[in-house]
């Protein structure tokens, strides 16, 4: 049987509560009811996007960026607002807003380091 695309993604992260906090607070997104203790899933579609404590032997410090080589996009309304917020707060922008061929995107750095982009084309 082929596969037939993404269904889970997850990020490993230092604080799991601080990490919950920064996605839901500037990413708008909501915690599910649905999730293991160790993780916390959030309800995005089409694909599930969760946060979960480090696995045994995972050091994000001994890395210069987690997920290196991966890019990790979301799909967003308020782009701008959303840059604006985290510029706002001190949190370090890697690429500033640009418009593009998937509309208003920019990409941050998350309080683990893992690079995100949000873009507003769907």
């Amino acid at each position: 049987m082929p596969v037939t695309g993404p269904d889970f993604l997850s990020l490993q992260v230092r604080d799991l509560a601080a990490s919950q906090a920064f996605y839901e607070r500037y990413l708008g997104l909501e915690r599910s009811p649905a999730g293991p203790p160790h993780a916390v899933v959030f309800t995005t579609t089409p694909t599930a996007f969760a946060l979960r404590d480090l696995v045994e032997g995972t050091d994000l410090d001994a890395i210069a960026q987690p997920g290196l080589g991966v890019a990790l996009w979301f799909h967003a309304t308020g782009v701008q607002d959303i840059h604006d917020a985290l510029v706002a707060d001190g949190h370090r922008i890697v690429m500033a807003p640009i418009d593009g061929p998937f509309g208003r995107t920019f990409t941050f750095a998350d309080p683990d380091g893992y690079h995100v982009t949000l873009h507003d084309r769907g």
